[in-house]
């Protein structure tokens, strides 16, 4: 391990409100929250409504009774996949190593940067997190230390627009005063249960004895300890695509559990996807389609075509198998994203029915150019094109 704190963790504040807010800025000072007027629950709420006692994720009904004034939003959708798409392309401009670990939280690790000393790492930090507000009006917290787990509780400690600095050997006494709520696993039943016994703060459960921490902890008891010591050796995990690939993803403002919901925004994917392939001169072959849980577990299942192609038509009966297959749990989804690899630059291959695609290739760059021109003159490949993909708009 470096005698460094190399390993950053960032939470965008209110994401979900703070993206409403860069595109209206009216918004911004407001009480105001993300969700559904009607029988819907409030997914994000301003600083100002939660200091009225509205939170996550309260009934929207209740939230208008606790606080009246409140500005309800409804999701706008692609919006937040989009910023944060933007938020982490800033951060992999500072190091590659950058784990997208949700919408609005992931960890960087500045290692590969080969920074001087705590004075430089502060500063490229302080720098990211400058430019995120500047380029995206978003505000976010920024935790560095030497591990993820210490990372991730400094960045929630002074929020919103938080910046804490854990030095590395200072983890142990950085931890000891926090409630035992701060340590991951611990929610507000089983904090309950431990003040009953006089466990409040992280110094409690560093106080206890072998035998006293196996009675209260059980068999978990030793992960307890190296939590509570701020110990962690977990690595910043990296997904790196194919770079001969497209795609997309949309992670959903609410868990999402409708197939038919989710099979629409899949397959609006196809119709971004595939004007980008058209554009490079290439064609694909294979599709994956994948499915993220909300505890970050997933899912993927591809399949490739007989012919590469650029056109949208032959992946779209694809898409609900290839959902099906992936989505083999059935709860509900956090996020689904399909990507289109196998890329072809070659010349094109003699096909029996090569006229009717070149047809539908012809319209589909006349609706492309058509795309370009602004959002009034989109116009969906798929209607075109005899099928309807359910454009996710």
């Amino acid at each position: 391990m470096t005698d460094l704190p190399t390993i950053v963790h960032l939470d965008a504040d209110a994401f979900f409100v703070s993206c409403e807010q860069a595109r209206n800025p009216s918004l911004v000072g407001k009480r105001c929250a993300v969700g559904g007027r009607e029988r819907g629950i409030i997914s994000s709420a301003s600083y100002e409504a939660r200091a009225c006692g509205v939170y996550t994720p309260m009934p929207s009904a209740r939230a208008l009774r606790v606080c009246p004034d409140l500005v309800l939003i409804p999701h706008t959708s692609g919006l937040y996949g989009e910023v944060s798409r933007r938020m982490f392309d800033l951060c992999e401009g500072l190091t590659p190593d950058v784990q997208r670990n949700s919408i609005d939280e992931g960890y960087l690790d500045l290692g590969p940067c080969r920074l001087g000393g705590l004075g430089e790492i502060e500063a490229a930090v302080r720098g990211l997190q400058r430019r995120i507000w500047e380029e995206l009006r978003i505000p976010v917290s920024m935790g560095i230390a030497s591990n993820k787990l210490v990372a991730q509780i400094a960045s929630k400690l002074r929020k919103p627009e938080g910046f804490v600095v854990v030095r590395h050997g200072e983890e142990a006494a950085f931890m000891e005063p926090l409630s035992i709520g701060r340590l991951p696993g611990i929610g507000a039943k089983t904090e309950a249960a431990l003040a009953l016994r006089g466990i409040r703060e992280v110094r409690d459960v560093l106080a206890l004895s072998e035998d006293e921490m196996a009675s209260v902890f059980g068999r978990d008891w030793r992960a307890v300890l190296a939590r509570a010591r701020g110990e962690d050796d977990s690595p910043v995990e990296v997904e790196r695509e194919d770079a001969k690939s497209y795609s997309k993803q949309e992670t959903f403002a609410c868990d999402q559990g409708e197939f038919a919901a989710v099979e629409k925004v899949a397959k609006g994917m196809i119709d971004q996807l595939l004007p980008m392939v058209r554009a490079d001169g290439v064609k694909v072959r294979t599709i994956t389609v994948k499915v993220r849980y909300p505890d970050f577990s997933h899912e993927s299942h591809g399949q490739s075509l007989e012919a590469p192609t650029d056109i949208e038509a032959p992946f779209y009966p694809l898409v609900a198998p290839l959902l099906r297959a992936a989505w083999g749990k059935r709860r509900p989804l956090r996020l689904v994203s399909v990507r289109l690899s196998g890329v072809d630059a070659g010349p094109a291959q003699l096909e029996m029915f090569a006229q009717g695609d070149e047809k539908r290739r012809k319209l589909a760059g006349v609706l492309d150019r058509l795309n370009r021109g602004g959002r009034d003159s989109v116009v969906v490949h798929g209607h075109q094109l005899g099928h309807i993909p359910g454009r996710n708009e």
